[in-house]
């Protein structure tokens, strides 16, 4: 079943996009499926830079003005892994004929992701309309804590719902904030926790996602793993240490806490 996906953020610089991106190109890699981003930053876009769309003749702003077909926006990246992406000066639009004009292509799509704008506006209140489920990107800081939480009591107020938090730009440092600390504030799942990784940076500089620049870094796999969570899929970490660590953390009865909600919320789907 094809479902949209709203990827939010409240906060700059906290990796939305290249979440956003990254898990798109994942998805389909990995996985085969048939993937769609969207840039719904209108007043800020810049997703087509992660998959080098430089210079797109049309646009989501094009599609939501009435002056082009969906159809006819879509940018193929490669045969499963499509982009909508944005015009890079600002027009007028009406940003909630969105989820209307996601109907007529949905079903050509096992997942559609869309990259929401940060700003507290229609452009973010569109995106959640139109998507099916939300997540929230956020960093281990206060700050962004902070404006993660003010992005779920938005989202509680317009009587939708954050299924979960994406923990990005992780060091595993002490002085960063731990994932028991932030669910306790946010009251919200943390199902994934992608890695601080210079090869993102590296891909971005390529205009590329990280798993075709280098499939096997740490944040490459982060993103399968996240990826497969969100298809309901299954995925086994290749790395020969992890798989060692996984099932020496197996035997021993502990689980990381992104773990336990991944399985949690996988069970209340197949009970529901």
């Amino acid at each position: 079943m094809s479902k949209v996906i709203g990827i939010l953020s409240i906060k700059g610089g906290v990796g939305k996009t290249s979440c956003t991106a990254n898990l798109g190109a994942a998805i389909a890699s990995e996985f085969g499926k048939k993937v769609l981003v969207v840039d719904t930053n209108y007043s800020a876009p810049n997703l087509g830079f992660h998959v080098g769309v430089l210079e797109p003749e049309a646009t989501i702003h094009d599609v939501l003005a009435g002056r082009t077909n969906i159809n006819d926006a879509i940018h193929h990246i490669n045969d499963d892994f499509h982009i909508i992406p944005a015009s890079l000066v600002g027009r007028d639009i009406q940003p909630f004929k969105l989820k209307g004009k996601l109907r007529d292509i949905k079903n050509n799509y096992d997942v559609i992701l869309l990259d929401s704008s940060p700003n507290l506006n229609d452009e973010m209140l569109s995106t959640m309309v139109a998507s099916d489920e939300l997540y929230v990107v956020t960093s281990p800081d206060y700050p962004t804590l902070s404006t993660t939480m003010r992005a779920i009591k938005l989202a509680l107020d317009k009587k939708t719902h954050i299924k979960g938090l994406i923990l990005n730009r992780v060091r595993g440092k002490k002085f960063e904030l731990s994932i028991h600390e932030i669910e306790a504030a946010a009251g919200v799942p943390v199902i994934g926790v992608l890695p601080e990784d210079i090869k993102i940076l590296e891909a971005l500089a390529s205009t590329t996602t990280v798993s075709d620049h280098s499939p096997k870094a740490n944040a490459s796999i982060e993103f399968k793993k996240l990826g497969a969570f969100l298809i309901g899929e299954e995925y086994k970490d290749p790395r020969l240490w992890h798989r060692f660590k996984r099932s020496f953390i197996s035997r021993n009865k502990e689980v990381s806490k992104e773990e336990i909600n991944k399985l949690l919320m996988k069970n209340k789907h197949e009970v529901f």
